[in-house]
């Protein structure tokens, strides 16, 4: 089913409702540097081949990599041949929890931005109930919020149970010396040839947080190919001026 990058959903009116959600070719678990989230990394790769953890709940603050982590193991999953899906809850919160009817016969379920839905009882109650499907499925559930299970609004206790059930995982940031090795680290990761005085000018002139620097590769990646120009000095001080 998840073979084609799209992801797909099932729908209690339609058993495959794409929903033009799609997941980022770059979310990938070589392409994530795990700093001090190596073992969090790990035990997603496990549920993503159908090992390890059965439930895994994610807490962190915005830009430390909660989504790319997801969709990796969606990713994960379909090179192993096996059908995912990836649930950005803050982007479906416009429809019907309905969406979740049916889910459970996927091996893996990722369900994103929980927290999108605290306070609003029909899609707490949808996604407790099919917390209570994969269970009996025996299907893989990993999940993530801005907080912890427990601290992110979930009004229904029975859900707020459930979300503690399984292993969290608090992602940490990485400190300013690694956002140089992660930043190197997504540059290989994409083919990039990144010259250390290229990074040592980027790091002085852009914001430090990882979700900046990873837009302005993608920016810079782009460029380079319309381009054709390495990934020199000039080069990326041209680049930054157009921004």
């Amino acid at each position: 089913m998840y073979r084609t990058k799209r992801c797909r959903i099932l729908s209690m009116n339609n058993p495959q409702l794409p929903l033009g959600l799609a997941l980022r070719d770059s979310a990938r678990f070589a392409s994530f540097f795990p700093g001090p989230n190596a073992e969090a990394v790990r035990c997603l790769q496990a549920a993503a081949t159908g090992a390890g953890e059965s439930l895994v709940y994610l807490s962190g603050a915005t830009g430390l990599g909660k989504s790319h982590l997801l969709q990796a193991a969606c990713h994960e999953a379909a090179r192993h041949e096996s059908a995912a899906a990836y649930l950005p809850l803050d982007a479906l919160k416009s429809l019907s929890p309905d969406l979740f009817e049916g889910m459970e016969a996927m091996p893996l379920i990722c369900v994103d931005d929980v927290d999108a839905i605290a306070g609003l009882p029909d899609w707490e109650t949808g996604l407790f109930h099919l917390f209570n499907r994969m269970q009996h499925s025996g299907g893989r559930l990993l999940l993530a919020g801005t907080g912890r299970a427990d601290a992110i609004g979930i009004v229904l206790p029975d859900l707020v149970s459930r979300l503690c059930w399984g292993v969290t995982y608090v992602l940490k940031p990485i400190d300013e010396q690694s956002v140089q090795v992660a930043l190197q680290h997504r540059a290989t990761s994409r083919g990039l040839e990144l010259p250390e005085e290229t990074v040592a000018f980027l790091l002085k002139r852009i914001p430090r947080d990882l979700p900046s620097v990873f837009e302005l590769l993608d920016r810079l990646d782009a460029a380079s190919m319309v381009e054709q120009r390495r990934l020199t000095i000039p080069f990326v001080k041209t680049v930054l001026d157009q921004s």
